[in-house]
């Protein structure tokens, strides 16, 4: 058994489900699981007793202009490392969280080993600011072990920090017994017409995601396919789609949805989902919507072309093309065999190459290889359940 820390952002977003999840993973298989975050995360769900928590308390000290954060999490690192002898940091993000890893291994000594998951926006955006490059590259270099989410974000990590060193490809992963297709049928009534297909756009709604473009593509698709938008999430850019959905006459064709915890039931709804995001990692709901049988219409940016098969479990277009998005979105939609034959390659690539279990033995792998041990045999089980069939 190890003893495993994982410090994340424990809100919404892609990399702090992941670690989440991954924490899950591991103390299903007998693994003691430490969270050291600012708060519960909100995917944990339910006791588990190889679980625990540590909330990091930031000083209020008035001296200080800002609460010292980062310093304060390396503290509580440290002191959840020597308390509960913890083996291994597993930190997402290498800007604060590596960094912090880095102080509190200082602190309590080497046999601590340190994990750093890349997710994207360390890289993508902070690693762009060059008062932030030298911290970021301390915090990658002194890690025992780094991963990272697409071979994309490996070679930009390498193009704008100049590192040499080794970079584990992790991809992400949903967990199969979680996300499969749903029987939605009842729940599909409830915005569509039997005769409308569903689109379908989950994200924060940033820039970078363009949003725009969404609406853009589905207002030339109804002319077209019978069919609704379904817009899931919020953000900076909700009043801007807003507009755009006004201005194009689309009120009673799209419907925001705002947040949502049940992921999985709502990305079952959808007979497409739209992602032409300027740049992704990798696209975490697009590996959901596929899971759940849903192809993708997206951008050719980022890590997305690692996840989409073009031309098999979905399309891709350069970014701002929203006529080729619109024509292959109508193309699939317009052909009853093609869609299927879509929907059956999502659930096999989703299911053989970004298996939670496949997943998760590489991490493990990964825990046992800077602890200088050697992993338990075992043979990974991506075996298809009953629900996986509907």
């Amino acid at each position: 058994m190890l003893k495993i820390g994982i410090t994340c952002y424990p809100t919404l977003g892609g990399s702090g489900v992941v670690a989440t999840e991954l924490g899950k993973m591991m103390a299903e298989r007998g693994h003691q699981v430490h969270f050291i975050t600012h708060s519960l995360p909100f995917r944990l769900g339910r006791y588990d007793k190889n679980i625990f928590y540590h909330e990091v308390e930031v000083s209020d000290y008035y001296v200080f202009k800002y609460p010292p954060y980062d310093l304060s999490l390396a503290s509580k690192m440290a002191q959840v490392v020597e308390m509960q002898k913890l083996d291994v940091l597993h930190v997402h993000y290498a800007l604060p969280h590596a960094v912090c890893a880095f102080l509190a291994k200082q602190m309590v000594g080497d046999q601590l080993k340190v994990v750093t998951t890349l997710h994207g926006t360390d890289i993508t955006i902070l690693a762009q600011e060059e008062s932030l490059k030298e911290l970021i590259r301390l915090g990658i270099n002194r890690s025992d072990a780094v991963t990272a989410v697409s071979q994309d974000l490996i070679d930009e990590t390498r193009k704008l920090l100049d590192i040499d060193r080794h970079i584990d490809l992790a991809y992400n992963f949903v967990d199969k017994r979680i996300y499969y297709p749903r029987a939605c049928k009842q729940l599909r009534s409830d915005y569509a017409d039997p005769n409308e297909k569903i689109l379908m756009h989950i994200s924060n709604f940033r820039p970078v995601k363009r949003i725009l473009d969404v609406v853009d593509v589905f207002a030339k698709v109804s002319k077209s396919v019978p069919s609704k938008l379904l817009l899931v999430g919020e953000g900076p850019d909700l009043p801007k789609a807003q507009c755009k959905v006004k201005e194009y006459g689309l009120e009673d064709k799209v419907v925001f949805l705002g947040k949502q915890d049940d992921v999985a039931e709502v990305i079952s709804m959808a007979d497409l989902l739209l992602l032409p995001s300027e740049k992704e990692s990798f696209g975490l709901v697009a590996l959901e919507a596929m899971a759940c049988g849903v192809p993708t219409i997206g951008s050719n940016a980022g890590g997305i072309p690692e996840l989409i098969t073009h031309g098999e479990t979905g399309y891709l277009a350069p970014i701002g093309d929203t006529d080729t998005m619109t024509r292959y979105a109508i193309d699939l939609l317009r052909n009853e065999v093609k869609y299927e034959q879509f929907r059956e390659a999502c659930l096999h690539r989703a299911r053989n190459v970004f298996c939670n279990d496949l997943i998760a033995d590489q991490y493990e792998e990964i825990y046992y290889r800077v602890l200088g041990k050697s992993k338990p045999v075992k043979v990974p089980v991506c075996e298809v359940s009953s629900a996986d069939r509907m």
